[in-house]
């Protein structure tokens, strides 16, 4: 099982970049996929899940409206578009795999496996 995302990148504000989690030894499909980011010496955050079954997206009031979760069952793979990006947006993303409850997707604490992270800098 491997999760590889991509797509980072060096982007002025109000750009926009699309990052991609690459899946491999698993259906993408069976399972909630979840965009999380950490910035230097910040705590790690839940940015965006895209929920297994029901197929519900969830998205952190800080990126609502400007990030779109995505999935390409055909390919195995899932998307995190990004636009209007803002200098606070600058950190280490990372596409996680798992199936919490509704209640736990924010946890990354039970998540099954993690991709490498992939760094995005927003700075003009």
């Amino acid at each position: 099982v491997q999760l590889q995302a991509s797509g980072g990148g060096l982007v002025q504000p109000g750009g926009a970049l699309r990052l991609t989690c690459a899946a491999s030894g698993f259906t993408l499909h069976d399972y909630t996929i979840t965009w999380f980011r950490q910035a230097p010496a910040k705590e790690r955050e839940c940015v965006s899940t895209s929920r297994h079954g029901a197929g519900m997206s969830y998205y952190a009031d800080s990126v609502k409206g400007r990030f779109f979760i995505a999935r390409d069952s055909a390919k195995n793979m899932a998307y995190l578009q990004m636009s209007s990006l803002e200098p606070e947006d600058t950190a280490t993303y990372y596409c996680a795999r798992g199936r919490p409850v509704l209640s736990e997707i924010r946890n990354g604490d039970i998540y099954y496996d993690w991709g490498q992270g992939t760094l995005v800098t927003v700075s003009s």
